[in-house]
């Protein structure tokens, strides 16, 4: 379960898992994770959490392109 979100998706919002397709994040609100190396997206789908990690690189540029907004 997400704790507390900290960001809105409002744009699309896309992930990989592994060599698979990419799938999209659902808009509404994310907990958003930093490290050095990624970002991790944690979201409910329903009741289901979910969640994927992405590279620093994507996660900026989701941020630049206002698809992903911090809450402050």
């Amino acid at each position: 379960m997400m704790n507390h979100p900290n960001a809105d998706v409002i744009g699309l919002v896309r992930y990989r898992m592994g060599d698979g397709p990419l799938r999209t994040v659902p808009r509404g609100p994310v907990e958003v994770a930093v490290t050095a190396q990624d970002a991790t997206l944690s979201w409910l789908a329903g009741e289901t959490p979910q969640s994927a990690a992405v590279p620093m690189v994507e996660y900026q540029r989701m941020l630049a392109s206002h698809a992903l907004v911090m809450r402050h």
